[in-house]
């Protein structure tokens, strides 16, 4: 497994912008497509986006897509998720996870074997 923290959450009004890192330790970090999850209360856990291990596929949840981007620095064992236009129903707890299998089921967070502990992430109206 692969050691994940996350870090770039805060308080944005909606419109902002804000972008989240997701620093990666142990395990070749080169290896594993990776995937941004977020959480808000009383709400399950929901797919936002994915790359591949090289960067050159990205599969983002209709309620981000235009907004959102996610982006990989393997030479830095980084992931990003760069967040535009956000809203107040972005408000969520975000979480980063390595995908093992670049599964075809990337939105499901079972496919994931390493979490990052969580960034939140609010917007005022």
């Amino acid at each position: 497994q692969v050691q994940l923290v996350e870090s770039g959450g805060g308080l944005v009004q909606a419109g902002g912008s804000l972008r989240l890192s997701c620093a990666a330790s142990g395990r070749t970090f080169s290896r594993y497509a990776m995937g941004w999850f977020r959480q808000a209360p009383g709400k399950e856990r929901e797919f936002v986006a994915h790359i591949s291990w090289n960067g050159g596929i990205t599969y983002y949840a209709a309620s981000v897509k235009g907004r959102f981007t996610i982006s990989r620095d393997n030479a830095k064992n980084t992931m990003y998720l760069q967040m535009n236009s956000l809203k107040p129903e972005d408000t969520a707890v975000y979480y980063c996870a390595a995908d093992p299998n670049f599964s075809e089921s990337y939105y499901d967070a079972y496919e994931y074997d390493s979490w990052g502990q969580g960034t939140q992430v609010t917007v005022s109206s």
